[in-house]
């Protein structure tokens, strides 16, 4: 049985002034390998002339063409089958982004501007882009490897509110690299949230280090968590024949859960909430603290727009 149908899109990653970015530019380079697609590199120019952004200053347009020159040579030295393109479009980088997501099968960023676009007095680029893009976006931390021939893939389920965007973006991403997938849902009363909706608390990592126990299988609500995770598990196990996967419910915040299941993955996905206007203008707390405390790389994918 054929694996769902590629995107024609292409892979999206940003990068800015500064130290070569070379965990992110090999993760999307290593992307567009694997889905047959363009890589096309983003470096942003500044807007001199609020009411004309055809302005471009030399010096701005050279140093940005030095840029993208530079990860154009480092893709083309490792990825050499991979057809890459450029672009230095005008304005502010997350505005700029989030336009070109519609235009994207995935953007690919630096955790808080750290190997990507420089941080903003009101949250990073990254940040903002995950929160408002047409695409899924994958957040790489410093320090991380491109990417890991074999691993696991950690998909977030909320199973009053399955992603079905998420589910397909992980599945599709183990199949590709021959990895394993676990469904994650974190439930227990004891973890009450700690802040509204798009608030990131101050404080991270509530549970300690290492495995967690799951949680004691009695009662209606922990059944009919069990039987969403499993009936996603043998849906999406038809459309990904090769992809084994494994259902868990673990006790805790959902965010530490996944952090620490996700520890040494490949990639953990979680979804963002499908809203548009003022409702949209922060993430989910869960996706917004993933993204500041996970180890591994983060995709965050955008739900289909409700009001």
């Amino acid at each position: 049985m054929s694996t769902p149908r590629e995107h024609t899109k292409p892979i999206m990653v940003g990068v800015a002034d500064g130290p070569l970015p070379h965990a992110v530019v090999r993760f999307a380079a290593h992307e567009a390998a694997l889905r047959h697609a363009e890589l096309r590199i983003v470096h942003a120019l500044p807007l001199l002339a609020p009411a004309d952004d055809r302005v471009r200053s030399p010096e701005s347009t050279a140093r940005g063409a030095a840029v993208v020159e530079g990860v154009e040579e480092l893709v083309r030295l490792q990825y050499p089958d991979v057809t890459v393109t450029c672009a230095l479009p005008i304005g502010h980088p997350a505005g700029m982004l989030v336009d070109l997501s519609a235009q994207a099968a995935l953007i690919v960023l630096g955790h808080r501007g750290s190997g990507g676009f420089p941080r903003l007095p009101l949250g990073s680029v990254s940040w903002q882009v995950a929160t408002h893009a047409h695409c899924p976006v994958v957040v790489i931390r410093p320090g991380r490897t491109a990417h890991q021939p074999h691993g696991r893939v950690v998909i977030g389920v909320d199973v009053d509110d399955v992603c079905d965007e998420a589910l397909d973006l992980g599945y599709a991403a183990a199949d590709r690299r021959r990895a394993h997938v676990d469904l994650v849902y974190a439930e227990d009363a004891r973890f009450p949230p700690p802040a509204p909706v798009g608030v990131v608390p101050p404080v991270f990592g509530l549970l300690p280090p290492g495995p967690v126990e799951p949680l004691p299988e009695t009662g209606a609500g922990h059944d009919a968590a069990s039987h969403v995770l499993h009936r996603e598990v043998s849906r999406l196990g038809s459309r990904y024949p090769r992809v084994d996967a494994d259902a868990h419910m673990v006790p805790g915040r959902p965010a530490d859960v996944l952090v620490e299941w996700a520890r040494d993955a490949t990639l953990l996905v979680v979804g963002s909430r499908g809203l548009t206007g003022l409702r949209r203008l922060l993430l989910g707390s869960v996706s917004a603290e993933v993204l500041h405390t996970a180890e591994c790389p983060v995709a965050v994918v955008p739900a289909p727009a409700r009001d």
